[in-house]
């Protein structure tokens, strides 16, 4: 079986704790992150915040941790017309999904990852999309991405697995499994270091990390901690 992995890392909680358990399971890691002019690329420096203070915290860990990569895809956000790329308020479009769903941005990531992996050889792709906790984006879904899955091994002649282990958890058992897999240093690196708001606000610090705490990315990042220190007092 081969042991490597690709981990579509934003430098979000979501994809920390992917990462996280990457590294629990695999024998070689890379990390690859994206630049489609969102509004909150605040995330693009704090993912190499993410990745510095993984390696110093976890040296079991950055042993396996191999290349990190940023893909420029700022054509993406050219052509979206929503709320992570341009500067407007956050609401429902007619369709019932919010505008901060960048169409087909999932499927562009997995595809460009993909393409990478298949040139490094890393036989998995991991990413954080879920369709527990998560704001009815399409392309979050399990069906989406198994189909996906099909489709990129057909159309690369390849045996690719796209691994979603937050897929069926919600924010708090993300904050959860991520004190599992690396106890409180990784859940210090995930509330400091991590960015998660839209807006891109790294000015207001909360208990549960930075951010305009008023944003959907906010607010469900905020509920899951409320209902993972409630455990932890339980």
């Amino acid at each position: 079986m081969n042991k490597k992995a690709l981990v579509l890392f934003s430098g979000g909680q979501d994809s920390t704790v992917c990462l996280a358990w990457a590294l629990s399971k695999f024998e070689h890691v890379e990390t690859i992150g994206f630049d489609y002019g969102q509004r909150h690329r605040i995330e693009l420096e704090c993912r190499l915040t993410v990745l510095d203070r993984v390696r110093e915290q976890f040296p079991e860990w950055a042993q396996k941790l191999g290349e990190d990569r940023v893909i420029d895809l700022s054509w993406l956000g050219q052509i979206s017309d929503c709320a992570l790329t341009e500067e407007r308020e956050i609401e429902l479009n007619e369709n019932g999904l919010p505008n901060t769903f960048v169409p087909g941005r999932n499927l562009v990531f997995f595809l460009i990852s993909s393409a990478v992996a298949y040139r490094r050889g890393l036989s998995t792709l991991v990413g954080g999309m879920c369709q527990t906790d998560f704001s009815g984006y399409p392309d979050c879904r399990e069906d989406t991405l198994k189909a996906l899955q099909v489709a990129t091994n057909l159309g690369m002649a390849s045996t690719f697995r796209f691994e979603t282990p937050l897929m069926w958890i919600d924010k708090m058992e993300t904050f959860q499994l991520g004190e599992q897999l690396g106890g409180k240093k990784l859940l210090e690196i995930i509330v400091r270091d991590t960015h998660t708001c839209y807006t891109g606000d790294r000015s207001h610090e909360h208990e549960w990390g930075f951010g305009c705490g008023e944003c959907p990315a906010c607010d469900l990042r905020k509920r899951g901690w409320k209902n993972y220190i409630s455990q932890q007092n339980q």
